[in-house]
């Protein structure tokens, strides 16, 4: 709950932060002979001992940096090389993407790939049924409900916890709900689009999720450049490219995105998105701390006092208060 929350708030911005950091490849003096694939890769592998070459791009601007990857037990670079020279230029992306990227990768899949992103799913359903039975517990009766939405600033450090926790979990209950509801969906979308289709048939969405993989266009020739024949006349702009149709059923499933994320009402909805994202962290600090000072420390206290946790559980209200 505490990671995600912190996680969650740090990419609010991560578009922004790719578009901002994005390096463009550095241009190199066109000097001597250009090196080769091999020679690039040997030159590559003896800067970093160890690490296996996996790419390596091959730009058409001859002033244009290579961009070649490596790898070593799990651990991915890449670097950009003078093909000249074989002159180590630095990193093809930034440290802010690739912070950035570790965190979206946190905060999504739990650095575990798609098991990660799984646990991640069920995680958001216990979060959901925790705002179900939070807002049960919360309930103190008609006379009194009023009380638990403010904070006493007099009372002792557990009464502030408390009130803390009451007050700030009933003000952003909506907001929190919503972030799990809308978690389940990122990981387990498919029972959220066949609800949706049945009473708004999907147009869209229905299409990516019954095609598994991208099409593939397989009647694409390469043709020799002898036979080509002569240039081709030139060809009229083309038009912008019309957005693809989305129906009522595509729109709420694209809200949940947008919701969960922040992605809608530019940066002020984000910023507001990074602020709030913390309270769920917060109120698991503050339902911690209750935890503690209602259950386990009363348990500890009869443990050390020779007497078993049914004495702490038999204590009086006012004690455990």
């Amino acid at each position: 709950m505490l990671v995600s929350s912190i996680t969650g708030s740090a990419i609010v911005f991560r578009n922004e932060i790719y578009n901002k950091y994005t390096k463009s490849a550095p241009t190199v003096a066109v000097t001597g002979e250009r090196l080769t694939k091999q020679q690039l890769e040997e030159g590559a592998r003896r800067g970093y001992p160890g690490y296996a070459v996996t790419f390596q791009s091959q730009p058409r601007d001859p002033a244009q940096a290579v961009e070649v990857w490596l790898e070593r037990n799990g651990k991915k670079l890449q670097r950009q090389f003078n093909p000249y020279t074989g002159e180590d230029l630095g990193d093809a992306i930034s440290p802010a993407i690739l912070w950035t990227a570790w965190l979206g990768d946190l905060h999504i899949n739990l650095l575990a790939g798609p098991t990660g992103r799984i646990v991640n799913g069920w995680g958001a359903v216990i979060l959901t049924v925790m705002c179900i039975t939070g807002a049960i517990v919360w309930w103190p009766g008609v006379s009194s409900w009023r009380r638990n939405l403010k904070i006493s600033k007099t009372a002792s450090w557990k009464r502030f916890n408390w009130d803390l926790h009451s007050a700030v979990g009933f003000w952003t209950f909506a907001l929190v709900f919503m972030w799990a509801v809308t978690g389940i969906y990122v990981v387990f979308p498919e029972p959220f689009q066949r609800a949706v289709n049945r009473f708004y048939p999907l147009d869209y969405y229905r299409l990516v999720t019954e095609t598994p993989q991208t099409p593939v266009i397989a009647d694409v020739r390469i043709i020799p450049v002898a036979d080509q024949g002569p240039p081709a006349p030139p060809r009229r702009p083309r038009r912008p490219r019309t957005p693809p149709h989305r129906s009522t059923g595509d729109k709420i499933l694209g809200f949940f995105y947008a919701a969960h994320f922040g992605n809608f009402g530019g940066a002020t909805v984000k910023t507001i998105w990074t602020i709030l994202g913390l309270v769920p962290g917060m109120l698991f600090i503050t339902g911690v701390i209750m935890w503690w000072n209602r259950v386990l420390s009363l348990k500890l206290k009869a443990i050390f006092a020779g007497g078993n946790s049914s004495t702490a559980q038999a204590a009086p209200q006012s004690l455990r208060s």
